[in-house]
């Protein structure tokens, strides 16, 4: 494998280990319980330490597959048929897409309970809209449950589900509640049932880590986490000053191994970028370094906005490097 391949695999390897830990950063409880309290009427306004024992369990983080026939498991204890949340090793489902975070939460009234889905996105996905894939991942929530939260035709059982899309690297903070509504063409019948159950909620994450202010303090907060460009530190800092969120160990290593994730990646893409360099005999200089870094970064999978985000380099320049460099038969296109 040349050097060029190796780095650019390597690279590869290194986002796909970002993906995972910004997932296990926002799976803490105490993160959801922020979350929860900003997108879940039951639970605004309440302080999130005092949220974050209605969350039952440990939340399912990249395990649970999203496909029809996969979603759930049957074991069988003392006798009884038990269905669950199908938590196999990764491994054995590999190839199926899977909720980046599920859980249940526990209602005040101590008896009923919701599903949540949390979902996080580098970017606004180019090849489909987004929100139909998040009507997708909300339904397939509420059908999954029969057999599971319900049996047979006891719809009146069905939990109210969530599913909460952080996307990043938007032009501004957006937060937008997505639910079913009633209308009246003709004539006004109360239908009987429960219109809350469907609920999508989009989180945008502007490009620029906001001041704290009420009303974007959620967005401060998961900015500053998936933050590629932030010390270990200065994110700490924000957290635990800010939020008064206790930092424990296990948090701290979190946002330390994101951190070096994050610096491990742009320093690949360097040695990519030198080696890219050396391999199409272009001449030293700091120009044609950069236009090789930023094309392994292209072939590693990164959006022309992970790479601004990262680099500093512009979107603007780094479309026109590509162009250029194309057109002088430098690159390959991609």
């Amino acid at each position: 494998m040349n050097t060029e391949i190796k780095n650019t695999v390597q690279a590869s390897s290194q986002k796909s280990q970002y993906d995972e830990m910004a997932k296990q950063l926002i799976g803490h409880k105490i993160i959801l319980a922020h979350i929860l309290a900003k997108t879940v009427d039951e639970f605004k306004e309440m302080d999130p330490e005092d949220i974050v024992p209605f969350i039952e369990g440990d939340p399912l983080i990249g395990i649970v597959p999203v496909d029809p026939g996969r979603t759930n498991v049957q074991t069988v204890e003392k006798g009884q048929k038990v269905t669950g949340f199908n938590s196999e090793n990764s491994e054995i489902q590999e190839g199926f897409v899977r909720f980046d975070i599920v859980f249940y939460v526990r209602m005040k009234d101590g008896i009923s309970q919701i599903i949540l889905n949390v979902e996080a996105q580098k970017d606004k996905p180019s090849g489909y809209d987004i929100l139909n894939r998040a009507v997708f991942y909300v339904s397939r929530l509420i059908s999954s449950q029969k057999g599971r939260d319900f049996e047979n035709t006891n719809y009146n059982d069905i939990k109210r589900v969530y599913s909460i899309w952080l996307v990043m690297n938007m032009e501004e903070n957006i937060l937008a509640h997505i639910h079913l509504a009633k209308e009246d063409i003709l004539g006004a019948y109360n239908w009987p049932g429960n219109k809350e159950l469907f609920n999508i909620v989009m989180i945008g994450l502007s490009k620029e880590l906001p001041e704290y202010r009420e009303e974007t303090s959620l967005h401060r907060l998961l900015g500053a986490l998936l933050s590629a460009t932030l010390k270990t530190e200065r994110k700490l800092d924000i957290i635990k000053t800010e939020y008064n969120i206790p930092i424990e160990n296990k948090l701290r290593e979190d946002v330390d191994t994101m951190c070096n994730l994050s610096q491990g990646i742009w320093e690949t893409a360097e040695a990519a970028g030198r080696a890219a360099g050396e391999a199409a005999g272009r001449a030293a200089g700091e120009a044609a370094k950069e236009a090789s870094m930023i094309f392994a970064m292209r072939k590693a999978g990164y959006s022309y906005e992970e790479i601004a985000k990262i680099s500093g380099v512009t979107k603007e320049k780094i479309k026109r490097i590509e162009a250029d460099s194309i057109k002088n038969n430098n690159l390959t296109k991609l």
